[in-house]
């Protein structure tokens, strides 16, 4: 035994034996205990890093991200819609629309498997935006045999919301300190949303304070993926809490945009063509040419100290409300792709008839 270290010590020896250089020691040379805490504790900081970096922006290490979409099949959750702070913004909501890129692999990377790279679609920033990916994928859905080529790379909505979650299924590990929590809801309960507000028998906003309403999402099954169809409405009005209340005294209330992508550089949009047209040819993912602008989960900048030469990519798993989102968008391709064209046309279903509502409905309460 050239350490004097009996045999039931030899797998600690083997685990730190990258920082025996050389020389002969013997147990007390070595505070196991200190070396493996240290192990343990940049594991842990590891771990905790790469939580905070998956979740983005909205879903910010605080916690306030509430995952409905984690609850049983067969429950219903309970949330109230809380306005957005951003008094500018007439709706208590923003849509965000993300544009989703699959490569085959990471260029230069033998080992890496499929990996996605979420863009910002630009038209989400106002009608006055066209986005360049879009631009291209319109004239694809003329041709039935580039339907599903088409549905592959059209936006993706998903609309952020924040509020109190009043009935709670989940059994969550640990709650944030601030009650008012931030929602990812998908275009199947936003339709739900929607009809609501375009229902001319409804008096008030759902996020009224003394007279608004809770939503009921109830979650089911359609083929593979969750659905909420059966979701309702509260039949009854209700005021906020007294907690509730103080609550938004004590942390105010969410500004939406913060949690929404930058709008993209000239430079980026250029990346981002340039990446669409490459996912399209089936090209691997170039992280030279277009790390410094967007990247799959799990890879940092090129040059980074954190990415050495050789690294094993790792690739992110849809978190489940994207499947939402992505069963959502498939189940009505052909609106989706002509949504664009039909807005100006579509009467009552207009987002500028949901504003003039919404507007009416709030000069009716002052």
């Amino acid at each position: 035994n050239k350490f004097d270290i009996d045999d039931s010590s030899c797998y600690t020896v083997i685990c730190v034996s990258h920082i025996i250089m050389c020389g002969d020691i013997n147990r007390d040379h070595l505070n196991f205990k200190e070396i493996i805490m240290a192990s343990l504790a940049e594991i842990r900081a590891r771990i905790a890093a790469a939580e905070t970096k998956k979740t983005g922006n909205f879903a910010a290490a605080d916690g306030a991200l509430f995952k409905h979409w984690d609850a049983d099949e067969g429950t219903t959750t309970s949330l109230r819609f809380v306005p957005d702070k951003d008094t500018s913004n007439p709706y208590f909501w923003r849509e965000k629309n993300i544009i989703r890129l699959t490569f085959p692999g990471v260029k230069g990377d033998a080992s890496s498997r499929q990996v996605d790279v979420n863009v910002p679609c630009i038209e989400m920033f106002g009608t006055e935006y066209h986005c360049p990916i879009l631009a291209e994928v319109r004239p694809w859905y003329k041709d039935t045999s580039l339907t599903e080529q088409a549905n592959k790379y059209w936006k993706k909505r998903s609309y952020l919301m924040a509020g109190f979650v009043r009935a709670n299924p989940i059994a969550e590990d640990k709650t944030p300190e601030n009650p008012i929590r931030k929602f990812i809801i998908s275009p199947q309960i936003f339709g739900i949303i929607k009809a609501s507000i375009m229902d001319p028998e409804l008096e008030e906003l759902p996020t009224d304070y003394l007279r608004g309403l809770d939503l009921n999402i109830k979650k089911t099954s359609k083929g593979k993926y969750a659905d909420y169809a059966t979701s309702t409405w509260a039949r009854k009005e209700s005021a906020l809490t007294e907690a509730e209340q103080a609550a938004i005294e004590t942390h105010g209330l969410h500004n939406l945009m913060d949690f929404i992508p930058k709008m993209p550089s000239d430079a980026d949009l250029k990346a981002m063509v340039e990446m669409f047209h490459a996912s399209v040819d089936g090209e691997s993912y170039d992280l030279e040419r277009w790390g410094e602008f967007f990247r799959p989960w799990g890879l940092d900048k090129p040059g980074s100290a954190n990415t050495p030469a050789g690294t094993t990519t790792t690739v992110k798993a849809p978190e489940a409300w994207e499947d939402d989102v992505a069963a959502a968008e498939a189940a009505t391709p052909a609106a989706a792709a002509a949504a664009p064209a039909v807005k100006a046309a579509a009467g009552g279903d207009k987002a500028g008839d949901i504003l003039a509502m919404i507007r009416a409905r709030q000069t009716k309460t002052v």
